[in-house]
């Protein structure tokens, strides 16, 4: 495969990743969770991390 064409599917699946970790971290039973404990899920952080980490490495592969 071309690195162009890895790239932009690391920028999709960056993204997709991304979003999901906001939205197990902005959920009813995370918050509950964060006030009675003060713990953040790791899913939340695994999804917001992994996709940070796939979106900088899709954008260097695109250049």
């Amino acid at each position: 495969m071309n690195n162009k064409v890895i790239g932009i599917i690391l920028i999709i699946v960056g993204v997709g990743l991304a979003f999901w970790g906001y939205d197990v971290y902005d959920a009813a039973g995370s918050k509950v969770s964060r006030a009675l404990s003060g713990d953040t899920p790791i899913e939340a952080w695994v999804g917001m991390i992994g996709g940070a980490i796939c979106l900088v490495i899709g954008i260097i592969k695109v250049k």
